[in-house]
């Protein structure tokens, strides 16, 4: 990263002051108050929970405030619709980006805005000579008319910003853009960031990534609790100044103990695992009672060796064993009986019932214990709200009751709803994917102390991880992937940030030279 460009203008584009909001009694928002200048790029940090959403849905049209004012070129406006927040010039690109997957790039682009009709039908042709020049200010490389089913993240954010900038965007709010990019995709993105900033767009940039904060942003407002509790300028701004600022206080790191595999009974053990072209011959054993890293770039094959081990994906080659016996899992509940739980990469899709409760999504994985018998499967609601109450009171997860949509929920209660489901039920082995992708740094460290819970009590765990930061917080022993195989394991004091780097990176600058 280049650090942000030169201060901006100073006087404001979008001004909120003194927003309240209360949701069924409880107050969202608390009178915070934002101002974002043009051509800025202004970070928005915060809690899970702090109301960074809710202020954007405010802005976005999506949710009216109960008090307070909001001004856009000095002039109150009211927001009662998002096509309103549109033709004041906001845009808004959210974590679950919006496609239609049997469309193509252009058809996406140009997604609710008007389009220019000849003889009674859209003149798609003229339509891709205006937007074409724009597509490539973006990076767009994919063909205007190739469907974007297949895309990667990545190219769904570039056509996402090419829509705000078709929209004529002033502002565009990017909620939590790097969650699901690689370290390259991510670069690039910043250059376009920059490039926004620098042609007078302004940005709010909403994100747990600190170290993106600090390197982007010309200015930071830092949400807790409802409120604004302070702004920072780009001068001066410093990690631990914004960590206090989000959680209150001083943070004080506790090291990890970590503890040796050696003397410990073998719970899974993988053996040449291969499913071509992205696993290629992969082998660990994880012991109970420990927790075990997969690292490595994204694209490595992480989540491949997971889907395989879950029985989401079937093997080319290779065997494993679960407590010493065969273990070979054609189908996701096949390993869920024999004793394994997964907490998914991507929790919203493939992790939970958003429209359901959060006790219909505890109760998932639990309903031996929740129905009447395996003769008369039928729930019994008393059972399942008490073992939703245990949940949330082991967690501390924020939510109403049992009974609340877990859609309503933050990311990180969202997460703790996924790991209080294998909780309660106890599996012999959990595997966690990318555990506290997109959470906040409070979460996170829950999310870690529940990890370290879970091993103490002879639970094996493997957490699978691309960021190198966490690995070393709640691990034992890291192996480092490169390309689908092993190449580096790390344990002990070897388990830094540096050496997980170092082991990702250097195993594929020597192939490269070997094949140059």
């Amino acid at each position: 990263m280049n650090g942000p460009m030169g201060a901006p203008p100073a006087s404001p584009f979008v001004v909120a002051r003194g927003i309240t909001k209360s949701f069924g009694g409880a107050e969202a928002l608390k009178g915070v108050a934002l101002d974002i200048r043009p051509g800025e790029v202004h970070g928005l940090v915060g809690a899970n929970g702090a109301g960074k959403s809710t202020l954007i849905r405010i802005l976005a049209g999506l949710v009216q405030p109960d008090a307070g004012v909001i001004e856009i070129d000095g002039r109150p406006a009211a927001i009662e619709t998002p096509q309103r927040a549109t033709e004041l010039g906001m845009n808004f690109i959210h974590q679950e980006l919006a496609f239609v997957p049997g469309m193509t790039v252009l058809q996406n682009i140009m997604l609710g805005i008007p389009k220019r009709s000849r003889f009674g039908l859209v003149d798609w042709r003229s339509i891709a000579r205006d937007v074409a020049p724009i597509a490539r200010r973006v990076g767009i490389t994919a063909p205007m008319n190739a469907t974007v089913r297949g895309l990667s993240t990545a190219e769904n954010w570039l056509i996402s910003i090419c829509r705000a900038l078709v929209r004529k965007a002033r502002l565009i709010v990017m909620d939590e853009p790097t969650a699901s990019l690689s370290a390259s995709e991510s670069e690039k993105l910043f250059a376009i960031v920059r490039d926004l900033s620098a042609s007078g767009v302004a940005v709010l940039y909403v994100s747990h990534r600190l170290n993106e904060i600090l390197d982007l942003c010309h200015r930071v407002t830092v949400f807790r609790d409802g409120r604004s509790v302070q702004e920072f300028d780009r001068d001066g701004l410093t990690r631990q100044a914004l960590v206090e600022a989000i959680i209150g206080g001083r943070h004080a790191e506790e090291p990890p103990v970590r503890h040796a595999a050696a003397g410990r009974k073998v719970a899974l053990s993988v053996l040449g695992l291969t499913r071509l072209p992205r696993v290629k011959g992969v082998s660990f054993d994880l012991h109970e009672g420990e927790v075990l890293g997969l690292g490595g770039l994204v694209g490595a094959g992480r989540t491949e060796v997971v889907r395989i081990i879950y029985g989401a994906d079937l093997p080319d080659g290779g065997r494993m064993t679960l407590d010493g016996e065969p273990f070979a899992p054609r189908r996701p509940h096949e390993a869920v009986r024999r004793g394994l739980g997964l907490v998914p990469e991507e929790r919203r899709t493939e992790g939970l019932v958003l429209t359901k409760s959060l006790a219909f999504n505890v109760g998932l994985a639990n309903l031996e214990r929740i129905v009447m018998s395996p003769a008369l499967p039928f729930i019994r609601g008393k059972a399942r709200a008490n073992l939703a109450l245990e949940t949330i009171r082991a967690l501390s997860i924020k939510a109403e009751g049992p009974e609340t949509p877990v859609g309503k929920l933050s990311g990180g209660n969202q997460q703790k709803v996924v790991i209080g489901r294998w909780i309660a039920a106890s599996p012999r082995v959990l595997i966690l994917d990318e555990p506290t992708r997109g959470v906040d740094i409070g979460a996170r460290a829950e999310i870690h102390r529940l990890i370290r819970g879970l091993a103490a009590r002879g639970m094996a765990v493997l957490v699978v991880s691309s960021e190198p930061e966490e690995l070393p917080d709640v691990c034992d022993r890291v192996f480092v992937m490169v390309e689908g195989r092993i190449v580096r394991e790390l344990s002990g004091a070897a388990v830094t940030r540096a050496a997980i780097v170092a082991a990702s990176y250097s195993e594929t600058h020597q192939r490269e030279l070997v094949q140059g």
